[in-house]
């Protein structure tokens, strides 16, 4: 292990804290918010976001939804990282653009919204795991990719459980990434309502007619920092783990 590959594994362990702590009393104020806001969402938004999730779902596990780039072969982690945050700035600025020009549209162009986001999510993911030396074409990475985005958008006692799972991933026991084990009924519903629940507050504000603008370019811009900082941990965590690298 080389000075770099040190240096990460120091961070991985300040961030695997990060990721299973217990939510600040901030945090669990802002889920009973999201509870009521629940109640104040037109029904259509959440049919959209449902619908939306089952499709990108069905559409990853199927594999015909997103254009697989070749995974990288023979770099450092620290060659690997350098394009992981390069790529994330382009995806930042792609989806802040996007948020910015559907929030200008208030409530139609808003629901929008989050397919289009959910694709630029996708398509993110995917091209980390190119990045990392992974192979998107196989189902067990596309199980990957989509518990990545689980961790990355659910609640504390999800996210905990799905850390564990991600964090184990090269076990030989580890049933999870087989294709059997996935089960498409159950999994898209749950999956959707941790997704919905996160991003429903930030999402609402964003169909303010004069607001939408300003808080779409950043709620996504913000989304996509956070989803590129936990997918790099998992993929880092990952290669140091399996001495893949």
């Amino acid at each position: 292990m080389n000075r770099y590959e040190a240096e990460v594994k120091d961070e991985l362990v300040i961030w695997e804290r990060k990721m299973t702590r217990k939510a600040p009393i901030f945090s669990r104020a802002t889920k009973k918010l999201q509870n009521k806001v629940n109640h104040v969402i037109p029904e259509r938004v959440h049919t959209v976001v449902t619908s939306s999730i089952r499709t990108m779902v069905e559409g990853v596990l199927a594999g015909n939804s997103y254009t697989v780039k070749k995974p990288l072969k023979n770099l450092s982690l620290q060659e690997r990282d350098k394009l992981a945050r390069e790529a994330t700035v382009t995806f930042k600025r792609v989806a802040a653009i996007e948020g910015a020009g559907t929030g200008a549209g208030g409530i139609l162009l808003g629901i929008a919204d989050f397919p289009l986001l959910l694709s630029i999510k996708m398509k993110f993911l995917f091209d980390l795991a190119s990045i990392y030396g992974f192979d998107a074409r196989r189902f067990e990475e596309r199980v990957f990719i989509l518990t990545i985005f689980q961790l990355a958008f659910s609640s504390d006692q999800t996210r905990k459980e799905v850390f564990r799972r991600l964090k184990g991933w090269e076990d030989p026991n580890n049933a999870y990434k087989e294709k059997t084990s996935f089960d498409k009924e159950h999994n898209w519903k749950s999956f959707q309502l941790e997704y919905r629940d996160y991003i429903d507050l930030p999402k609402l504000l964003q169909m303010i007619p004069g607001l939408g603008a300003i808080v779409g370019a950043f709620v996504n811009f913000h989304f996509i920092d956070w989803l590129g900082e936990v997918a790099m941990n998992v993929y880092r965590q990952r290669l140091l783990t399996s001495q893949k690298i």
